[in-house]
């Protein structure tokens, strides 16, 4: 009976007296933790499966979070930006920008985010650690107080992992040594810190770098999207959120004399029914105008490059050949394709136009609506490539994918990113001709 009582005085009054001796009791704490962003400012809308995340929507999940549970932390990977595209850059700018009013108490350094060098990176002033870092700019841990409790948050920059690594001079931003990482760590620990580790490597290779037994907490090397079910080793809680800010990892935990006692674990989506936050409007709105105005440039330019006949004759130059397959085209949602981005205010986009008319930033591909109007929406050239000579030839000439399987095809724009549920076998009868 006095058993049940001492358990029930803990739950309900913080600590209880036993003669002289104090009975610490488990505090509770939430962290919500994030992976890769990978240049994502908001999701791709092509596809229902891959309509989740995006900043607006997570500065909104976030404030609903906060007003339940004010005291949470929440902990970035990094990894933010991306540099595949010619408007990763501009895009990265914005991400930067949008990323700063959500609050992070603690964002970690990836390679990726120094794409651009690293006063860019800093421009917003977001709250970077790199726990290896050799100069001034970034901070090697950060300190977060909730209540009686404290997180020690450090993160490791792989040398191993630099795209400097081949490049003359001397390029070294951080240390090789994890020796001053580890030091800090078990500091953190003695003074009753919660220890939190970000790095991009798996927990193996992790676990090479400094003593598990010092973290209490390790986010590992992010996976593809989805987040993965935590795993115990030792008495390190190892993390390995998903990529492309699709969703946010909940964890909550108590924590108890050095050490976490229990936990439970979820994902939390960002879908299309989570709406945008109104704060983030006017910083949605400047990006899309500046992405147009760099779109219109572009064509300008190509306008004044243009020159000579275009290899590209759109759909109604195969019309006259093949008219069963034209009309199936012509039903198909592949006939839309250009409407469905006006719909959604992105058909300024390059990262979008190019997978939604014909030849886009190729050699007499499409430029805009009014000089290429035949060229708009998923048309036969998408698929077969440029047709003039097809034509020109009365067919003798074979078109440029002649050769390639239906498979092949598709997958020039029906990749993971942009439609994760893409099933060739399935779709294929939608437009088989």
């Amino acid at each position: 009976m006095m058993k049940v009582f001492g358990i029930w005085a803990r739950l309900l009054c913080g600590a209880l007296l036993v003669g002289s001796a104090s009975v610490s009791v488990a505090q509770p704490l939430t962290l919500i933790y994030s992976g890769n962003l990978d240049g994502e400012l908001e999701p791709c809308g092509c596809s229902d499966e891959g309509n989740l995340g995006g900043i607006k929507r997570r500065a909104t999940l976030l404030a609903q979070l906060r007003a339940d549970t004010p005291g949470l932390v929440a902990l970035s990977a990094g990894g933010l930006l991306s540099t595949e595209g010619a408007g990763d850059r501009l895009k990265g700018e914005y991400i930067l920008k949008g990323y700063a009013t959500l609050g992070y108490d603690a964002v970690a350094v990836q390679w990726r985010d120094l794409a651009f060098g690293v006063s860019f990176a800093l421009q917003e002033s977001l709250p970077w650690v790199a726990s290896n870092w050799r100069g001034e700019q970034i901070v090697r841990h950060k300190r977060i107080r909730r209540g009686s409790q404290e997180i020690a948050f450090f993160s490791w920059l792989s040398p191993e992992d630099s795209p400097l690594r081949d490049m003359q001079g001397n390029h070294t931003l951080v240390s090789a040594d994890s020796r001053a990482l580890a030091q800090a760590m078990v500091s953190a620990k003695r003074e009753g810190a919660l220890t939190v580790l970000a790095t991009t490597l798996p927990a193996e290779a992790a676990a090479k770098l400094v003593d598990l037994g010092q973290v209490d907490i390790l986010l590992e090397r992010a996976g593809y999207e989805v987040y993965a079910e935590p795993r115990q080793v030792g008495r390190t809680l190892v993390l390995k959120p998903g990529s492309r800010g699709m969703r946010l990892g909940r964890l909550d935990l108590d924590w108890d004399a050095g050490r976490i006692v229990r936990w439970s674990h979820a994902v939390l989506p960002m879908p299309e029914s989570m709406p945008d936050a109104p704060r983030l409007a006017a910083w949605y709105e400047e990006y899309n105008a500046k992405v147009k105005a760099g779109y219109l440039q572009r064509v300008e330019l190509r306008k004044q490059q243009r020159s000579g006949e275009s290899p590209f004759v759109g759909e109604e130059a195969c019309q006259s050949c093949h008219a069963e397959q034209h009309r199936i085209w012509s039903e198909s949602q592949h006939a839309q394709a250009y409407g469905d981005l006006e719909n959604v205010n992105k058909a300024f986009d390059p990262a979008c136009i190019v997978c939604h008319t014909v030849g886009f930033e190729k050699p007499g591909g499409f430029l805009d609506m009014n000089i290429t109007g035949h060229l708009l929406n998923v048309q036969c050239e998408s698929c077969h490539g440029a047709g003039r000579r097809h034509v020109d030839s009365a067919g003798k000439a074979p078109l440029p994918n002649a050769a390639w399987a239906p498979e092949r095809m598709c997958a020039q724009c029906h990749t993971q990113p942009h439609s994760p549920a893409f099933d060739f076998k399935r779709y294929w009868p939608k437009i088989a001709h």
